[in-house]
Protein backbone atom coordinates (compact mmCIF):
# COMPACT_ATOMS: atom_id res chain seq x y z
CA UNK A 1 0.00 0.00 0.00
CA UNK A 2 1.14 3.69 -1.08
CA UNK A 3 2.15 6.00 1.41
CA UNK A 4 -0.18 8.84 2.18
CA UNK A 5 1.44 12.47 1.58
CA UNK A 6 1.01 16.38 1.44
CA UNK A 7 -0.51 17.34 -1.85
CA UNK A 8 2.53 18.62 -4.33
CA UNK A 9 1.79 21.28 -6.61
CA UNK A 10 0.74 20.39 -10.04
CA UNK A 11 4.15 20.75 -12.27
CA UNK A 12 3.43 22.30 -16.13
CA UNK A 13 5.47 20.09 -17.83
CA UNK A 14 4.15 16.66 -16.12
CA UNK A 15 2.51 13.89 -18.15
CA UNK A 16 0.21 10.73 -17.88
CA UNK A 17 -0.44 8.20 -19.52
CA UNK A 18 -3.35 5.75 -19.86
CA UNK A 19 -4.48 2.75 -21.17
CA UNK A 20 -7.38 0.85 -21.74
CA UNK A 21 -7.13 -2.84 -22.51
CA UNK A 22 -10.77 -4.19 -23.87
CA UNK A 23 -11.36 -7.42 -25.87
CA UNK A 24 -12.57 -5.34 -28.63
CA UNK A 25 -9.47 -2.42 -28.98
CA UNK A 26 -6.74 -1.08 -27.04
CA UNK A 27 -6.60 2.55 -26.40
CA UNK A 28 -3.66 4.74 -25.10
CA UNK A 29 -4.06 8.38 -24.54
CA UNK A 30 -1.06 10.81 -23.91
CA UNK A 31 -2.36 13.93 -21.44
CA UNK A 32 -0.22 16.70 -20.70
CA UNK A 33 -0.80 19.30 -17.54
CA UNK A 34 -0.27 22.92 -18.67
CA UNK A 35 0.57 26.01 -17.14
CA UNK A 36 -3.03 25.93 -15.48
CA UNK A 37 -3.07 22.70 -14.09
CA UNK A 38 -5.31 21.38 -16.51
CA UNK A 39 -5.09 17.94 -18.22
CA UNK A 40 -4.98 18.20 -22.37
CA UNK A 41 -4.86 15.04 -24.63
CA UNK A 42 -1.81 15.37 -26.87
CA UNK A 43 -1.68 11.97 -27.97
CA UNK A 44 -4.15 8.96 -29.15
CA UNK A 45 -4.11 5.43 -30.10
CA UNK A 46 -6.24 2.64 -31.00
CA UNK A 47 -5.90 -0.29 -32.31
CA UNK A 48 -8.23 -3.57 -32.30
CA UNK A 49 -7.74 -6.36 -29.74
CA UNK A 50 -8.17 -10.07 -30.12
CA UNK A 51 -6.49 -11.15 -27.10
CA UNK A 52 -8.84 -10.68 -24.26
CA UNK A 53 -12.11 -12.01 -23.16
CA UNK A 54 -14.59 -10.71 -21.01
CA UNK A 55 -11.46 -8.33 -19.80
CA UNK A 56 -8.99 -11.55 -19.04
CA UNK A 57 -6.52 -11.84 -21.28
CA UNK A 58 -6.35 -15.38 -23.39
CA UNK A 59 -3.85 -14.36 -25.39
CA UNK A 60 -0.52 -12.96 -24.19
CA UNK A 61 0.87 -12.20 -27.69
CA UNK A 62 -1.70 -10.85 -29.84
CA UNK A 63 -2.33 -8.72 -26.49
CA UNK A 64 1.18 -7.62 -26.74
CA UNK A 65 0.78 -6.82 -30.34
CA UNK A 66 -2.43 -4.70 -29.67
CA UNK A 67 -0.49 -2.91 -26.92
CA UNK A 68 2.46 -1.69 -28.85
CA UNK A 69 0.73 -0.37 -31.94
CA UNK A 70 -1.59 1.43 -30.08
CA UNK A 71 1.16 2.77 -27.87
CA UNK A 72 3.45 3.49 -31.35
CA UNK A 73 0.44 6.04 -32.36
CA UNK A 74 0.18 7.83 -29.05
CA UNK A 75 3.77 8.46 -28.74
CA UNK A 76 3.58 9.32 -32.51
CA UNK A 77 1.06 11.76 -32.43
CA UNK A 78 2.13 13.26 -28.29
CA UNK A 79 5.99 13.50 -29.76
CA UNK A 80 7.35 11.98 -26.45
CA UNK A 81 8.47 8.38 -25.67
CA UNK A 82 6.09 6.91 -23.29
CA UNK A 83 8.18 4.41 -20.33
CA UNK A 84 4.84 3.76 -17.91
CA UNK A 85 1.43 4.15 -17.87
CA UNK A 86 -2.09 3.75 -15.58
CA UNK A 87 -3.46 0.51 -16.68
CA UNK A 88 -7.63 -0.47 -16.40
CA UNK A 89 -8.87 -3.88 -15.33
CA UNK A 90 -12.10 -5.44 -15.71
CA UNK A 91 -13.91 -9.20 -15.42
CA UNK A 92 -15.76 -11.37 -13.68
CA UNK A 93 -12.66 -12.26 -11.22
CA UNK A 94 -13.40 -8.68 -9.61
CA UNK A 95 -14.80 -8.89 -5.95
CA UNK A 96 -15.98 -6.09 -4.08
CA UNK A 97 -16.92 -5.54 -0.25
CA UNK A 98 -17.54 -2.73 2.49
CA UNK A 99 -15.61 -3.09 5.55
CA UNK A 100 -14.34 -1.15 8.43
CA UNK A 101 -11.45 -1.05 10.46
CA UNK A 102 -10.05 0.88 13.56
CA UNK A 103 -6.74 2.36 15.19
CA UNK A 104 -5.90 4.57 18.48
CA UNK A 105 -4.91 7.69 17.33
CA UNK A 106 -1.23 8.48 18.26
CA UNK A 107 -0.23 11.75 19.40
CA UNK A 108 -4.04 12.27 19.80
CA UNK A 109 -3.81 14.07 16.30
CA UNK A 110 -4.90 12.25 12.90
CA UNK A 111 -1.65 11.78 11.02
CA UNK A 112 -0.70 10.62 7.66
CA UNK A 113 0.57 7.51 9.39
CA UNK A 114 -2.51 7.21 11.38
CA UNK A 115 -4.29 7.03 8.23
CA UNK A 116 -2.33 5.09 6.46
CA UNK A 117 -2.65 2.16 9.53
CA UNK A 118 -6.18 2.85 9.65
CA UNK A 119 -6.63 1.87 6.02
CA UNK A 120 -4.21 -1.30 6.49
CA UNK A 121 -6.71 -2.53 9.58
CA UNK A 122 -10.06 -1.98 6.96
CA UNK A 123 -8.46 -4.04 4.26
CA UNK A 124 -7.69 -6.87 6.73
CA UNK A 125 -10.14 -8.63 5.70
CA UNK A 126 -10.04 -12.81 4.76
CA UNK A 127 -9.67 -13.28 0.70
CA UNK A 128 -9.49 -16.41 -1.28
CA UNK A 129 -5.39 -16.86 -2.05
CA UNK A 130 -6.23 -16.53 -5.94
CA UNK A 131 -7.38 -12.68 -4.65
CA UNK A 132 -5.34 -9.62 -4.11
CA UNK A 133 -6.77 -6.16 -3.12
CA UNK A 134 -6.75 -3.96 -5.94
CA UNK A 135 -8.58 -0.56 -4.43
CA UNK A 136 -8.93 0.34 -0.51
CA UNK A 137 -11.66 3.39 -1.45
CA UNK A 138 -12.35 5.19 2.12
CA UNK A 139 -16.50 6.19 2.35
CA UNK A 140 -16.61 7.73 5.85
CA UNK A 141 -13.89 8.00 8.87
CA UNK A 142 -15.44 7.90 12.76
CA UNK A 143 -13.73 9.32 15.50
CA UNK A 144 -14.35 9.14 18.98
CA UNK A 145 -18.12 7.96 17.78
CA UNK A 146 -18.32 11.51 15.88
CA UNK A 147 -19.35 9.98 12.34
CA UNK A 148 -19.61 10.97 8.96
CA UNK A 149 -15.92 13.07 9.52
CA UNK A 150 -14.56 12.88 5.29
CA UNK A 151 -11.25 14.74 5.79
CA UNK A 152 -9.91 13.54 9.49
CA UNK A 153 -6.28 14.67 8.86
CA UNK A 154 -5.10 17.08 11.82
CA UNK A 155 -8.72 16.71 13.84
CA UNK A 156 -8.09 15.57 17.93
CA UNK A 157 -9.42 12.75 19.05
CA UNK A 158 -8.21 9.18 20.56
CA UNK A 159 -9.92 6.71 18.31
CA UNK A 160 -10.30 6.38 14.37
CA UNK A 161 -12.45 4.26 12.51
CA UNK A 162 -12.60 4.16 8.59
CA UNK A 163 -15.02 2.17 6.46
CA UNK A 164 -14.31 1.62 3.16
CA UNK A 165 -14.94 -0.48 0.05
CA UNK A 166 -12.35 -3.40 -1.05
CA UNK A 167 -11.81 -3.79 -4.60
CA UNK A 168 -9.99 -7.47 -5.24
CA UNK A 169 -8.67 -9.58 -8.62
CA UNK A 170 -7.82 -12.49 -9.63
CA UNK A 171 -4.19 -12.28 -9.03
CA UNK A 172 -3.23 -14.07 -12.23
CA UNK A 173 -5.12 -11.43 -14.39
CA UNK A 174 -3.76 -8.47 -13.35
CA UNK A 175 -0.12 -10.23 -13.29
CA UNK A 176 -0.73 -11.14 -17.08
CA UNK A 177 -2.47 -7.36 -17.38
CA UNK A 178 1.52 -6.53 -16.38
CA UNK A 179 3.73 -9.24 -18.14
CA UNK A 180 1.75 -7.91 -21.35
CA UNK A 181 2.52 -4.05 -20.63
CA UNK A 182 5.74 -5.16 -19.58
CA UNK A 183 6.62 -7.21 -22.44
CA UNK A 184 6.20 -3.60 -24.57
CA UNK A 185 9.04 -1.99 -22.65
CA UNK A 186 7.05 0.07 -20.51
CA UNK A 187 5.85 -0.12 -16.74
CA UNK A 188 2.64 -0.25 -15.05
CA UNK A 189 2.31 3.00 -12.85
CA UNK A 190 -1.10 0.85 -11.00
CA UNK A 191 -4.01 -0.97 -12.37
CA UNK A 192 -7.11 0.55 -11.35
CA UNK A 193 -10.84 -1.16 -11.77
CA UNK A 194 -12.04 0.18 -14.96
CA UNK A 195 -15.57 1.54 -13.46
CA UNK A 196 -13.50 3.21 -10.92
CA UNK A 197 -11.86 5.22 -14.14
CA UNK A 198 -14.78 6.01 -16.01
CA UNK A 199 -16.25 7.60 -12.63
CA UNK A 200 -13.70 10.06 -13.11
CA UNK A 201 -14.25 10.87 -16.40
CA UNK A 202 -17.96 10.83 -16.80
CA UNK A 203 -19.81 11.46 -13.22
CA UNK A 204 -20.13 15.15 -11.62
CA UNK A 205 -19.40 15.75 -7.94
CA UNK A 206 -23.20 16.86 -7.11
CA UNK A 207 -24.22 13.31 -9.10
CA UNK A 208 -21.54 11.47 -6.50
CA UNK A 209 -22.85 12.93 -3.44
CA UNK A 210 -26.72 12.87 -4.31
CA UNK A 211 -26.17 9.45 -5.49
CA UNK A 212 -26.20 7.85 -8.67
CA UNK A 213 -25.79 4.75 -10.37
CA UNK A 214 -22.31 4.12 -12.97
CA UNK A 215 -22.86 1.30 -15.71
CA UNK A 216 -20.37 1.25 -17.89
CA UNK A 217 -20.91 -1.47 -20.83
CA UNK A 218 -17.82 -2.47 -22.66
CA UNK A 219 -17.23 -5.29 -25.51
CA UNK A 220 -16.62 -8.35 -22.86
CA UNK A 221 -18.35 -7.05 -19.50
CA UNK A 222 -20.77 -4.19 -17.90
CA UNK A 223 -18.90 -2.50 -15.10
CA UNK A 224 -20.83 -1.33 -12.55
CA UNK A 225 -20.23 1.49 -9.41
CA UNK A 226 -22.46 3.10 -7.42
CA UNK A 227 -22.19 6.48 -5.18
CA UNK A 228 -23.93 7.79 -2.37
CA UNK A 229 -22.59 10.82 -0.36
CA UNK A 230 -19.61 11.49 -2.13
CA UNK A 231 -17.98 7.99 -1.99
CA UNK A 232 -17.80 4.37 -4.05
CA UNK A 233 -20.63 2.35 -1.72
CA UNK A 234 -21.09 -1.00 -4.34
CA UNK A 235 -19.19 -2.11 -7.69
CA UNK A 236 -20.28 -5.30 -9.81
CA UNK A 237 -19.53 -7.05 -12.99
CA UNK A 238 -21.83 -8.46 -15.48
CA UNK A 239 -20.53 -11.14 -18.45
CA UNK A 240 -23.16 -9.50 -20.62
CA UNK A 241 -21.71 -6.66 -22.83
CA UNK A 242 -21.37 -5.57 -26.57
CA UNK A 243 -19.80 -8.95 -27.59
CA UNK A 244 -23.14 -10.36 -26.85
CA UNK A 245 -25.00 -7.99 -28.82
CA UNK A 246 -22.69 -8.79 -31.97
CA UNK A 247 -22.91 -12.54 -31.14
CA UNK A 248 -26.85 -12.14 -31.56
CA UNK A 249 -27.13 -9.91 -35.01
CA UNK A 250 -24.14 -12.50 -36.53
CA UNK A 251 -26.55 -15.53 -35.48
CA UNK A 252 -29.99 -14.08 -36.61
CA UNK A 253 -29.03 -12.63 -39.59
CA UNK A 254 -26.37 -15.28 -40.94
CA UNK A 255 -24.02 -13.08 -40.98
CA UNK A 256 -19.76 -13.07 -40.49
CA UNK A 257 -19.33 -11.49 -36.91
CA UNK A 258 -17.29 -8.76 -39.04
CA UNK A 259 -20.07 -7.73 -40.82
CA UNK A 260 -22.38 -8.13 -37.36
CA UNK A 261 -19.98 -5.40 -35.77
CA UNK A 262 -19.98 -3.29 -38.52
CA UNK A 263 -24.22 -3.78 -38.62
CA UNK A 264 -24.45 -3.25 -34.84
CA UNK A 265 -22.20 0.04 -34.94
CA UNK A 266 -24.03 1.17 -37.74
CA UNK A 267 -27.62 0.40 -37.36
CA UNK A 268 -28.54 -0.99 -34.63
CA UNK A 269 -31.38 0.28 -32.32
CA UNK A 270 -31.81 -0.56 -28.53
CA UNK A 271 -35.72 -0.26 -28.71
CA UNK A 272 -37.93 -1.40 -31.76
CA UNK A 273 -40.07 1.21 -31.24
CA UNK A 274 -37.65 4.08 -32.97
CA UNK A 275 -36.16 1.94 -35.67
CA UNK A 276 -38.46 3.10 -38.84
CA UNK A 277 -40.15 -0.22 -40.52
CA UNK A 278 -39.29 1.68 -44.04
CA UNK A 279 -35.28 1.98 -43.32
CA UNK A 280 -33.40 -1.34 -44.95
CA UNK A 281 -29.95 -2.73 -44.60
CA UNK A 282 -27.53 -4.62 -46.72
CA UNK A 283 -27.14 -8.03 -45.08
CA UNK A 284 -23.58 -10.11 -46.29
CA UNK A 285 -24.29 -14.01 -46.16
CA UNK A 286 -21.37 -16.25 -44.76
CA UNK A 287 -19.85 -17.55 -48.08
CA UNK A 288 -20.72 -15.71 -51.48
CA UNK A 289 -24.10 -15.66 -51.86
CA UNK A 290 -25.18 -12.26 -52.10
CA UNK A 291 -26.29 -9.83 -49.76
CA UNK A 292 -30.37 -9.59 -48.26
CA UNK A 293 -31.85 -6.57 -47.45
CA UNK A 294 -33.33 -6.25 -44.27
CA UNK A 295 -35.60 -3.74 -42.34
CA UNK A 296 -33.90 -2.15 -39.55
CA UNK A 297 -36.93 -2.60 -37.22
CA UNK A 298 -36.52 -6.54 -37.77
CA UNK A 299 -32.41 -5.67 -36.65
CA UNK A 300 -33.79 -3.91 -33.66
CA UNK A 301 -36.54 -6.85 -32.81
CA UNK A 302 -32.68 -8.81 -32.66
CA UNK A 303 -30.98 -6.21 -30.57
CA UNK A 304 -33.98 -5.25 -28.43
CA UNK A 305 -34.04 -8.46 -25.72
CA UNK A 306 -30.17 -8.95 -24.83
CA UNK A 307 -30.41 -5.28 -23.73
CA UNK A 308 -33.47 -5.42 -21.93
CA UNK A 309 -32.06 -8.94 -20.65
CA UNK A 310 -28.95 -6.64 -19.18
CA UNK A 311 -30.83 -3.74 -17.85
CA UNK A 312 -32.98 -6.36 -15.91
CA UNK A 313 -29.75 -8.11 -14.80
CA UNK A 314 -28.33 -4.59 -13.86
CA UNK A 315 -31.95 -3.75 -11.97
CA UNK A 316 -31.71 -6.96 -9.96
CA UNK A 317 -28.12 -6.31 -8.83
CA UNK A 318 -29.19 -2.69 -7.71
CA UNK A 319 -31.93 -4.09 -5.60
CA UNK A 320 -29.36 -7.01 -3.80
CA UNK A 321 -26.93 -3.90 -2.83
CA UNK A 322 -29.60 -2.23 -0.75
CA UNK A 323 -28.63 0.95 -2.96
CA UNK A 324 -32.12 1.03 -5.09
CA UNK A 325 -33.61 3.51 -3.58
CA UNK A 326 -30.39 5.83 -2.86
CA UNK A 327 -29.96 7.08 -6.04
CA UNK A 328 -31.55 10.06 -6.78
CA UNK A 329 -29.51 11.54 -9.74
CA UNK A 330 -30.49 8.46 -11.65
CA UNK A 331 -28.44 5.87 -13.69
CA UNK A 332 -24.98 7.15 -16.12
CA UNK A 333 -24.44 5.37 -19.33
CA UNK A 334 -20.83 5.04 -21.20
CA UNK A 335 -18.53 2.71 -22.35
CA UNK A 336 -19.13 2.21 -26.16
CA UNK A 337 -22.15 -0.45 -26.24
CA UNK A 338 -23.79 2.39 -24.39
CA UNK A 339 -23.79 4.84 -27.18
CA UNK A 340 -26.60 2.92 -29.55
CA UNK A 341 -29.70 4.46 -29.99
CA UNK A 342 -32.51 3.70 -27.56
CA UNK A 343 -30.04 2.70 -24.91
CA UNK A 344 -30.75 5.24 -22.88
CA UNK A 345 -34.60 5.44 -23.59
CA UNK A 346 -34.96 1.60 -22.92
CA UNK A 347 -32.77 2.16 -19.44
CA UNK A 348 -35.73 4.96 -18.83
CA UNK A 349 -38.55 2.23 -18.70
CA UNK A 350 -36.78 -0.78 -17.09
CA UNK A 351 -35.17 1.73 -14.30
CA UNK A 352 -38.09 3.77 -13.53
CA UNK A 353 -35.40 7.21 -12.73
CA UNK A 354 -33.28 9.31 -15.23
CA UNK A 355 -30.68 8.18 -17.30
CA UNK A 356 -28.39 10.21 -19.49
CA UNK A 357 -25.08 9.04 -21.53
CA UNK A 358 -21.54 9.62 -19.91
CA UNK A 359 -19.42 11.91 -22.11
CA UNK A 360 -15.59 12.09 -20.96
CA UNK A 361 -15.54 15.68 -19.44
CA UNK A 362 -12.77 17.33 -17.67
CA UNK A 363 -9.90 17.82 -20.00
CA UNK A 364 -8.49 19.67 -23.02
CA UNK A 365 -6.26 19.56 -26.08
CA UNK A 366 -7.94 16.92 -28.35
CA UNK A 367 -11.01 16.95 -26.22
CA UNK A 368 -13.26 17.15 -28.88
CA UNK A 369 -11.90 13.25 -30.12
CA UNK A 370 -12.26 11.92 -27.08
CA UNK A 371 -15.87 13.33 -25.95
CA UNK A 372 -17.32 9.56 -26.69
CA UNK A 373 -18.30 6.86 -24.26
CA UNK A 374 -15.70 4.66 -26.12
CA UNK A 375 -12.63 6.90 -24.34
CA UNK A 376 -14.75 7.10 -20.95
CA UNK A 377 -12.14 4.65 -19.04
CA UNK A 378 -8.80 5.47 -21.05
CA UNK A 379 -9.98 10.04 -20.03
CA UNK A 380 -10.42 8.54 -16.51
CA UNK A 381 -7.48 6.47 -15.85
CA UNK A 382 -5.50 9.56 -17.00
CA UNK A 383 -7.87 12.24 -14.53
CA UNK A 384 -6.60 9.35 -11.63
CA UNK A 385 -3.35 8.91 -12.96
CA UNK A 386 -3.22 13.27 -12.01
CA UNK A 387 -4.96 12.95 -9.39
CA UNK A 388 -2.60 10.58 -7.75
CA UNK A 389 0.43 11.90 -9.11
CA UNK A 390 -0.56 15.32 -7.07
CA UNK A 391 -0.86 13.54 -4.52
CA UNK A 392 2.43 11.76 -4.01
CA UNK A 393 1.36 8.56 -4.71
CA UNK A 394 1.75 7.69 -8.56
CA UNK A 395 4.86 7.74 -10.47
CA UNK A 396 5.24 10.62 -13.06
CA UNK A 397 7.25 8.77 -15.92
CA UNK A 398 9.89 8.99 -18.08
CA UNK A 399 9.58 10.80 -21.03
CA UNK A 400 12.45 11.82 -24.06
CA UNK A 401 11.31 14.54 -25.58
CA UNK A 402 10.89 15.27 -29.22
CA UNK A 403 10.51 18.07 -31.39
CA UNK A 404 7.20 19.50 -30.37
CA UNK A 405 4.43 20.06 -33.14
CA UNK A 406 0.99 21.73 -32.61
CA UNK A 407 -1.56 19.29 -31.87
CA UNK A 408 -3.68 19.74 -34.85
CA UNK A 409 -0.68 18.83 -36.66
CA UNK A 410 -0.20 16.07 -34.78
CA UNK A 411 -3.46 15.43 -35.15
CA UNK A 412 -3.73 15.46 -39.02
CA UNK A 413 -0.56 13.42 -38.93
CA UNK A 414 -2.19 11.00 -37.03
CA UNK A 415 -5.53 10.55 -39.40
CA UNK A 416 -3.72 10.49 -42.58
CA UNK A 417 -2.25 7.30 -41.34
CA UNK A 418 -4.47 5.42 -40.14
CA UNK A 419 -7.39 6.38 -42.58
Amino acid sequence: MRRLEPTATVQASRRVVGRDIGPSKVLALVGEVNADGELEIVGIGSHPSRGLKKGVVVNIESTVQSIQRAIDEAQQMAGCRIHSAFVGIAGSHIRSMNSDGSVAIRDREVSYADLERVLEAAQAVVIPADQRVLHTLPQDYVIDNQEGIREPLGMSGVRLEAQVHVVTCAVNAAQNIEKCVRRCGLEVDDIILEQLASSYSVLTDDEKELGVCLIDIGGGTTDIALFTEGAIRHTAVIPIAGDQVTSDIAHALRTPTQYAEEIKIRYACALAKLAGAGETIKVPFVGERPPRELSRQALAEVVEPRYDELFTLIQAELRRSGYEDLIPAGIVLTGGTAKMEGAVELAEEIFHMPVRLGIPHGVKGLADVVRNPIYATSVGLLLYGLQKQSEGAGHAGQYSEEPKTPVLDRLKRWVQGNF
